[in-house]
């Protein structure tokens, strides 16, 4: 039997509702804030990756599931969400439709790395971008829409934790400070971590390795060599994030881990589903448009993974409504009355009443298993004598209550029940 690639995951009909509800809180949260859902292909050329991602990145240099089409062109699988919406929000040309541009979305997104829990191969993110303001008020806004969409779902266990590594003035005086930091201690270090010192010290401090950790511990903060404009800009993202009540962590151990990010990023983490992960990341990229072709201008954003979420939802045991159920299962005794019942049930759905018939010429006893699993509420039984008199017997199937119910009658009986019940 053929099985599904290492690294990938089926979400089932059972566990369907759960990614539902948590779009639909997302799709709402972000509507409240004026964004607006964009849909970017799910590869594109290879060069935008290289670009705009950086290829210091571990995303760029190992993970990259990149191909070479029909047309001998190098193609990838997006390994995330941003640098596409960036390449789209350019071509299209969406700044003409009014500034700040604000869009969301919802992708797969691919990376070829060791799979572990909350962490696949092909999983798939709700991200936020927002370009064309430069106040710290957007940054501050991406994060507060975050922040209310984690409440919405009645997360408590999520903590938000910010730092700013400068703009390209600035940091060139913290790179310096931390080759000066790092070169007695590359012996000890790996090999990414090598390559980095020359192409992209600041990558160093993102290292996953337990030794390199060790020695990213204590080196210099970014937060010490940030310009006048930095300083004043993350001081503001602050004050704004105070006034607004959202709690956060100032932590100067992150980066993030991809080249095009500047000034803010932030990160929210949690513990609840185990060892400490992030949730949801982010920062802002004022010169990710340039860096791919298009003209400058600033932007902010994050993503995060859709799979890790629930998984911190389930640690924290958080309510989530149960999967929707059918209202009513039409039983038919025989081939005649489960033609009536087929008619019947297309009736029905035009109401806008959900629900099944048989499809596979059951006995009436395991049309009525199959009602009760199915979650039904009601089971409309049509045999001989109520073909005649046309009416169903229709029994609750929560309470054993039975009654007659006729035929033209029965779109109005089920909305009926539906308002007494809730």
């Amino acid at each position: 039997m053929i099985q599904i690639p290492k690294g990938c995951k089926d979400v089932l009909p059972s566990q369907s509702h759960l990614w539902q509800y948590v779009e639909k809180t997302a799709r709402e949260t972000a509507h409240e804030f004026g964004f607006r859902e964009i849909r970017t292909p799910v590869f594109e050329h290879t060069e935008l990756f290289l670009r705009g991602v950086g290829d210091t990145t571990d995303i760029v240099n190992k993970e990259m599931y990149t191909f070479t089409d029909k047309g001998n062109r190098s193609m990838t699988l997006r390994p995330e969400g941003t640098a596409g919406v960036a390449r789209s929000f350019a071509e299209n040309g969406l700044a003409n439709e009014g500034l700040p541009a604000k869009m969301y979305y919802f992708s797969s997104a691919f990376r070829y790395e060791r799979p572990q829990a909350g962490r696949l191969r092909e999983h798939h993110q709700f991200g936020i971008e927002l370009y064309g303001a430069a106040d710290g008020q957007a940054d501050a806004e991406v994060i507060s829409l975050i922040d209310a969409f984690y409440r919405k779902l009645g997360l408590k266990q999520v903590t938000l934790k910010i730092n700013s590594i400068g703009c390209k003035q600035c940091r060139a005086a913290y790179q310096n400070a931390l080759k000066e930091y790092f070169r007695p201690h590359l012996a000890e270090m790996c090999a990414d971590c090598n390559t980095r010192f020359e192409k992209n010290p600041l990558r160093m401090l993102d290292c996953k390795e337990e030794a390199c950790k060790k020695i990213t511990a204590s080196a210099p903060s970014t937060l010490d060599y940030l310009c006048e404009d930095c300083r004043a800009h993350f001081s503001k993202v602050q004050s704004l994030l105070n006034a607004a009540g959202i709690a956060y962590q100032v932590d100067p151990r992150i980066v993030r881990g991809l080249d095009y990010y500047s000034r803010t990023v932030f990160e929210f983490t949690t513990s609840a589903a185990g060892a400490q992960g992030t949730v949801c990341g982010g920062g802002r990229y004022d010169t990710l448009l340039e860096q791919i072709g298009g003209k400058p201008l600033p932007a902010v954003g994050c993503g995060g993974g859709i799979e890790r979420l629930l998984m911190v939802m389930e640690a924290e045991g958080v309510c989530v409504p149960s999967a929707p159920t059918i209202d009513c299962y039409l039983a038919g005794m025989d081939e005649a009355s489960r033609e009536k019942a087929f008619a019947l049930a297309s009736e029905l759905r035009r109401e806008g009443i959900a629900c099944e018939t048989d499809l596979t010429e059951r006995s009436v006893k395991a049309q009525f298993k199959y009602a009760d699993k199915s979650g039904a509420r009601y089971i409309a039984v049509i045999g001989e004598n109520e073909l005649k008199e046309g009416a169903a017997m229709v029994k609750n199937l929560r309470d054993s209550s039975s009654e007659c119910v006729k035929f033209a009658q029965l779109a109005q009986y089920f909305k009926g029940k539906s308002k007494t019940e809730g």
